[in-house]
């Protein structure tokens, strides 16, 4: 046998026909493979585990051998327990001749390969001192790991392995044993009810590798995009022994597996509260290059809009929620992280990847469709159920943990809150018919210390916003924040910032209890407005004695523009607002709601005949709600009132309304044309010629003043010699006359209103139609464009009967002998002369250049109306 062994004989293979998944009784063993010592051979260091000893020792995989095979000093040293065979197994070689007898096979023993990988394995006897394990054909074919064979290494094992063997650890404790079941979950926190139901809390079930389902974690790339790439972060020893940990469970559990993918993101850790450290992986380049997916998350708010009438509730979180989805088969490189133990990726849903929370809700939405919005409310991993009655309650619940339960999805028994009249979910507390901040949220609020940067601003303020809902006139109370948030303004924490930033703490703490809206009752709006801001209060009659409880607050600053409008449009604006911020619960009510205002002028907003363009917009919204308007009167009017007034936006009081403006008072000899003049005079000084009592306006200064003149309101766009009259009685200067002329000639306004006073200049006649291609063409440039190329300026040269065009870059705006020459060039030689030429006035087309040229080709010229560009369309189009 030692000579087989030192020689090895052409094959070697064990018991006689093809392998079967039990122990072979055949007539004969075959030896089959070549295994010179000389040769190359795959050798895997594998472990051996009993119940006395750890043995670790080199194992040949070789796909020729027909069984399993361990040497026989090897199974006395290990005191493994032996079956004899009856009767013993011939071993013999390709051509059928014996050699040896296998007379025992082993129990099973625990075999751990590449580190994680472990088994209960059963071998056959046999003297192989060199080899002291053979794994055969039956182990290759049972686990299909893929071998790389350069590197003489298994570098990932099959889908079967992830799911059985690179699960969590056998016990070590007895290896004739199969290995104990796991635990009973931990139902200390969980009524009877629902004790047969203790496999969804199960934390076994939540660790093993989840099924492929249509909701696995797709991971599309952006085409073209590169790969991201990180690189190694240094660690300390604690977070080194950390990562160890987390790296060799995550393998147990079938999470990661090894990698050779060509992206690599970071692994670090950030700290916890308790002082423990968080993996985390770095995904921001690979998210960078996702296509994202758009499923919306809930909106917080609309949990309040399925709790009327509520009063049991119970929270359930789901254990390890992102792991309980897989990523896409074939898209688990793209999960790679680079740590100082090797390249590993993920086969499970990672924290941090940009599409999670969409995916998961996604598959939570429908997992639980039939159920949302009538005793269910989902966010991610945590479920709300809320019921009427305790008797209605246990059925839900039940059927909600029955559902997780047949989709694979497992609850967190720890963390779970069962059969409560009052419950913290998302940062409210949520008790019969009321909504509550949450006293740990408002603790934090509390405890902020003054934001010394405008980020940290930010970070207070969005966290605040969080339950702007509970506090009256929130936006007007925080305005010296906000304002200190914009770029725009140097960042200088004043005494106003201060006192805000105390007022807003203060108010935390005093926030009222709202009442759940029922769309069964009958809701109020109050509304108010001021200079500076909105406000308004959504309240519902309930309890004992039938009070207006509040349900909801708003308040809004306004914006520069709409401080301008006048009294009743802005409280016409906070009716507006208001019914835009609470449309999912006034629109389509049972019953008409009431608005409440303090501005009288609204009640008749639904009989007025004559609406501004602004009122009658904002009516078309009106229609769509069926409520009724009542006055009362600002003394009584105090929760919406006080939202709107508590703070002005502007750090001084606002101007008072003007009636008529500055450009409408004739009387005045100052005017604001004067610093226009004061500014250009040095440049070009008065001479001291001119009449006594009026103003030397420099040439810098005289569009401006003539402009001024012609277009102000008292004048009304006059004619040449009156706006020269009205000039005259306070300016000088020596073109005065043709100046004005000149502007007035060209004034646009006057070309289109005004009838002209000169002799009829004739119809119009249209354009020739043309007969063949590029007989007929129309010419236009288009300017303003960035520099391509050193070319800024295009020539657009259209044949009006086929419509083809050509363009022409140019290097800047051109002459009229330019333009001629590059007509020539570019399109004449290519379609023969025109018979006809439109263009528009441009100083090009009418000059004496051009119209000789047209002559010389024999084409005519046309030019369009004077500020009617409609008659050469379709250049103009172009």
């Amino acid at each position: 046998m030692s000579v087989l062994w030192e020689a090895r004989s052409p094959h070697r293979c064990l018991p006689g026909p093809p392998k079967r998944p039990d122990p072979p009784v055949s007539p004969g063993i075959r030896v089959g493979s070549t295994l010179s010592t000389t040769r190359p051979r795959l050798l895997l260091s594998v472990t051996i585990v009993t119940s006395n000893q750890t043995f670790t020792c080199p194992a040949l995989v070789d796909s020729g051998a027909e069984q399993n095979l361990m040497d026989e000093k090897l199974a006395k040293r290990l005191a493994v327990s032996l079956t004899p065979l009856e009767p013993p197994t011939p071993a013999s070689t390709l051509n059928n001749q014996v050699f040896a007898y296998i007379t025992h096979q082993t129990a099973p023993v625990r075999l751990i390969t590449s580190g994680n990988h472990q088994e209960q394995l059963s071998f056959f006897t046999f003297p192989a001192p060199d080899t002291p394990l053979i794994l055969g054909y039956p182990w290759l074919q049972r686990h299909n790991p893929h071998i790389d064979w350069a590197g003489k290494s298994i570098a990932s094992w099959s889908v079967f392995c992830l799911a059985n063997c690179l699960r969590s650890a056998v016990p070590s404790a007895s290896t004739e044993r199969r290995p104990a079941p796991p635990p009973a979950p931990d139902l200390s926190s969980v009524p009877p009810d629902y004790h047969d139901l203790q496999q969804v809390f199960s934390k076994d079930e939540a660790l093993s590798l989840p099924p492929h389902r249509p909701y696995d974690c797709a991971i599309d790339l952006l085409p073209g995009a590169s790969l991201p790439s990180s690189r190694l972060y240094n660690l300390s020893r604690p977070e080194r022994e950390t990562m160890e940990n987390y790296i060799q469970e995550s393998l147990t559990a079938g999470r990661i597996r090894p990698s050779s993918s060509p992206v690599a993101a970071g692994f670090f850790f950030v700290g916890k509260k308790d002082g423990t450290l968080r993996p985390c992986i770095d995904y921001r380049g690979l998210n960078d290059v996702t296509v994202k997916n758009k499923y919306p998350l809930p909106l917080i708010s609309s949990i309040f809009n399925s709790l009327q009438g509520a009063t049991v509730f119970t929270k359930l979180d789901l254990r390890n929620a992102y792991h309980l989805v897989r990523i896409r088969e074939g898209d688990e490189w793209k999960t790679a992280f680079n740590t100082p133990l090797g390249h590993f990726e993920y086969l499970v849903m990672p924290f941090g990847l940009t599409n999670a929370p969409a995916v998961f809700q996604a598959l939570v939405n429908d997992v639980l469709r039939d159920f949302l919005n009538v005793f269910v409310f989902v966010y991610l991993d945590d479920i709300l159920i809320f019921s009427k009655t305790l008797e209605d309650h246990r059925i839900h619940v039940r059927s909600v943990l029955q559902r997780l339960l047949e989709n694979r999805l497992y609850v967190k028994a720890e963390k779970c809150e069962f059969h409560a009249s009052s419950i913290s979910f998302l940062g409210y507390i949520l008790a019969g018919g009321q909504v509550k901040t949450d006293p740990v949220k408002i603790k934090a609020i509390l405890e902020w210390p003054v934001p010394e940067t405008r980020k940290k601003l930010q970070s207070f303020l969005g966290f605040a916003n969080f339950y702007r809902r509970f506090i009256r006139n929130y936006s007007q109370v925080a305005a010296p924040l906000t304002q200190l948030t914009s770029p725009k303004v140097s960042f200088t924490w004043s005494p106003e910032a201060h006192a805000a930033f105390a007022k807003l703490k203060r108010l935390f703490t005093s926030t009222p209890i709202l009442t759940h809206p029922d769309s069964s009752k009958q809701f109020v709006v109050e509304v108010d407005a001021s200079d500076a801001g909105v406000g308004a209060v959504l309240s519902q009659r309930s309890g004992p004695l039938n009070k207006l409880r509040p349900c909801a607050f708003f308040s809004r600053r306004l914006t520069p523009a709409e401080r301008n409008y006048d009294i009743g449009d802005r409280e016409l604006l906070a009716v507006k607002l208001a019914l835009e911020e609470w449309r999912h619960w006034l629109e389509g009510t049972e019953q008409p709601f009431v608005i409440w205002t303090d501005h009288k002028n609204l009640l008749y907003l639904r009989t007025a005949k004559r609406l501004n363009p602004r009122q009658a917009r904002w009516s078309l919204f009106f229609a769509r709600f069926n409520f009724t308007l009542s006055y009362r009167p600002g003394s009584r009017n105090i929760k919406p009132d006080a939202l709107s007034r508590l703070y002005s936006p502007d750090s001084e009081a606002p101007p008072p309304a003007t009636i008529l403006p500055a450009s409408c008072v004739v009387g005045a000899l100052t005017w604001e044309i004067e610093e226009t003049i004061r500014q250009a005079l040095p440049g070009d000084p008065d001479p001291g010629t001119g009449p006594p009592g009026r103003r030397f306006v420099p040439a810098a200064a005289r569009g401006a003043v003539i402009h001024w003149i012609h277009t102000a309101r008292f004048a009304c766009h006059p004619g040449v010699s009156r706006t020269a009259r009205l000039l005259s009685r306070h300016f000088w200067w020596k073109s005065l006359l043709r100046d004005v002329r000149d502007y007035v000639s060209a004034c646009a306004v006057c070309a289109r209103n005004k009838p002209s006073t000169k002799h009829p200049m004739g119809q119009l006649h249209p354009l020739t139609t043309p007969h063949r291609p590029w007989s007929h063409i129309s010419l236009d440039f288009v300017t303003g464009l960035p520099t391509s190329s050193g070319k800024c300026v295009i020539l657009t040269v259209v044949d009006r009967f086929s419509k083809a065009a050509h363009f022409v870059p140019l290097a800047k705006l051109p002459s009229a002998a330019e333009t001629a020459q590059a007509l020539v060039t570019e399109v004449f030689r290519l379609h023969g002369i025109p018979l006809d030429i439109v263009s528009d006035r441009g100083p090009q087309f009418t000059s004496q250049v051009w119209r000789t040229f047209c002559s010389i080709l024999g084409a005519k010229v046309s030019l369009s109306s004077g500020f009617h560009p409609q008659s050469n369309g379709q250049t103009e189009r172009l």
